[in-house]
């Protein structure tokens, strides 16, 4: 139980990458917390326990700071604050007015600054740590997310500046992530076939599963990478294949 007596706040904590993060939380002994504009359609369990929910609206800030408040008069502290929450529809560029883009970033880069400078104080208190959900996308093309992958660049890099201000009472470090297989994974994959497919371009042939995001966000907030702040880990399965492999032809039989 690595993380018994310790308090933990999973932001969009009550499905998908969020709710496989919590649940691992749960398992590894930590009391969680898990927040979002609408309550989970069930409960987020592991181990016999379950997470707590709340309510917010991560962009109003005096909203988050009402909360993390709450959090730390109910649980007496706060140790872990994993900034989960967003995504993004698929939007091309020209699709739509900078005021819809505009929302991406605001819910994938100031939302988790907002939190984050929210709960700093706490997890100071408590020599606690920040983990930032980030993506594969800040370091690629991105076509139909362009402003999601921009937030998560940002968020990137934002992590290591608060890694650099906020030590030694906090750490703080970011997972990124390829692509995952979570209850709406469908809607940008499509069916069981299209998920296969979509598999066998990642090295090791599968989608991540929620659980194997959520381990290796209990080993950053664990004792056991006490000394690991302003690192992006990825969790990615090996990347992508690089397309010039299928076009070459150098080295193939005829």
């Amino acid at each position: 139980m690595e993380l018994q007596g310790r308090v933990a706040v999973v932001t969009g904590g009550t499905r998908g990458v969020g709710a496989g993060i919590a649940r691992a939380f749960l398992a590894a002994g930590a009391e969680v917390v898990v927040c979002a504009r609408r309550p989970p359609d069930a409960p987020v369990e592991a181990a016999g326990r379950s997470a707590r929910f709340v309510p917010v609206d991560l962009r109003d800030a005096g909203a988050v700071g009402d909360f993390f408040n709450t959090v730390v008069r109910r649980g007496g502290r706060l140790d872990v604050l994993v900034n989960n929450a967003g995504g993004t529809p698929h939007r091309l560029l020209g699709e739509a007015p900078a005021e819809r883009h505009a929302r991406v970033v605001e819910l994938n880069l100031l939302a988790p600054l907002t939190a984050s400078l929210a709960a700093c104080e706490h997890l100071r208190a408590a020599r606690g740590s920040v983990i930032m959900i980030g993506s594969v996308s800040a370091t690629r093309p991105s076509p139909g997310s362009a402003a999601y992958g921009a937030a998560k660049a940002g968020l990137e890099n934002l992590a290591r500046s608060m890694a650099v201000e906020w030590a030694p009472d906090v750490r703080v470090n970011t997972l990124v992530l390829g692509m995952v297989r979570t209850e709406l994974a469908s809607l940008h994959y499509g069916d069981e076939t299209g998920l296969a497919a979509v598999g066998r371009t990642v090295p090791l042939g599968r989608l991540a599963e929620p659980y194997e995001v959520g381990e290796a966000a209990v080993f950053l907030a664990s004792q056991r990478a006490g000394y690991v702040s302003g690192a992006s880990l990825l969790v990615h399965g090996g990347g992508e294949r690089p397309a010039f492999l299928d076009a070459a032809t150098v080295n193939k039989e005829d």
